[in-house]
């Protein structure tokens, strides 16, 4: 469903990603960890179109982001870590001027938006503008258009920044039934905690490589540590301690 194929990212001298090969296959939840400037956000952007690889490609479902950008998008959901809405539109407006964008009926666009405000219990303030919106009623509101379209892959970075608890237990359950029908995601976190409980695989970047990329449990035999949490192996590994892969 994701690939990346020896992709490299520069800006001028600096390398931020470097020959990345990677294959996330279908109903997979795949989350990318380490520091700031590791490369992740970078990674991220080459993965939903927002930046070409200076060499290789990124594919998603068999489509080029390069070559052929929209055949790919239409099978993408992305949720970025700021949220970005137009003020003057009310939430369901929003997502309606989201359905429009990827053509969808009007039928199949209204029983899609009521399903989503429904799932992110939007309703109580689905017709307000959304300037009024807290940063987690945004982040909901951005969740819902996300998947509007029922897109085969969702990308994820930082998916719980602003989230309350009970917004935050909303959206683990719908990546875990997402991800039973089927669904792949790509999230990018911080949220050790998250990906722990959450990740089918973890891949752990340092200065645009990928140092790990496995299960947490044959994270934990290649670093020989049997009970310890995500966090002490996230952090033997970012120190430099790690064996390389």
């Amino acid at each position: 469903m994701i690939e990346f194929d020896h992709v490299t990212r520069t800006y001028g001298a600096k390398t931020a990603v470097s020959d990345l090969t990677l294959a996330i296959p279908r109903g997979e939840l795949f989350a990318l960890l380490g520091p700031n400037g590791a490369g992740k956000t970078t990674t991220i952007r080459m993965l939903v179109g927002l930046l070409h690889p200076s060499r290789g490609a990124v594919r998603v479902c068999g489509h080029d982001l390069v070559k052929d950008p929209r055949a790919a998008h239409l099978h993408l959901g992305y949720v970025p870590d700021e949220p970005t809405l137009y003020d003057k539109l009310t939430g369901r407006e929003f997502l309606w001027f989201i359905a429009d964008m990827f053509g969808m009926p009007q039928r199949l666009a209204t029983d899609r938006i009521d399903r989503e405000i429904d799932h992110f219990e939007l309703g109580e303030f689905a017709d307000d503008l959304a300037e009024s919106y807290s940063l987690g009623m945004k982040q909901r509101l951005v969740f819902a258009a996300s998947l509007l379209h029922d897109p085969d892959v969702l990308v994820l970075d930082e998916p719980m920044v602003g989230l309350d608890p009970r917004s935050v237990r909303i959206v683990k359950d719908l990546l875990a039934a997402r991800t039973r029908e089927g669904m792949t995601v790509f999230m990018s976190t911080h949220t050790l905690a998250m990906a722990e409980e959450m990740a089918d695989r973890v891949g752990i970047m340092v200065r645009g490589q990928l140092r790990f990329l496995g299960t947490i449990a044959e994270l934990r035999e290649q670093m020989a540590l049997e009970s310890t949490t995500l966090e002490q192996l996230y952090l033997e590994v970012t120190s430099g301690r790690g064996r390389e892969p």
